[in-house]
């Protein structure tokens, strides 16, 4: 589980097996079309969920809570 900051400083939360990989793609147009028109992103937090199941299920949580939260977990794991 990942989550990126786009150019516009929001927020995308996403689920993959290979996070560098998938940033890679999100910034060379063949990630999620919600980020297109946000590019450059970057990395700003992953989390290791052991499978698809709980890394899903981990995502649907983040992606309910508010942006502070999401920023609190972001920076919580900053250095």
């Amino acid at each position: 589980m990942y989550i990126v900051e786009c150019r516009d400083n929001s927020l995308y939360t996403g689920i993959t097996s290979d996070v560098l990989k998938r940033v890679w793609k999100h910034n060379n147009k063949l990630g999620a079309m919600s980020v297109m028109g946000k590019l450059p992103v970057k990395l700003a937090y992953q989390e290791f969920c052991g499978n698809k199941s709980s890394a899903a299920e981990r995502e649907r949580e983040i992606k309910g809570w508010s942006r502070i939260k999401k920023l609190n977990l972001v920076n919580k794991n900053t250095p």
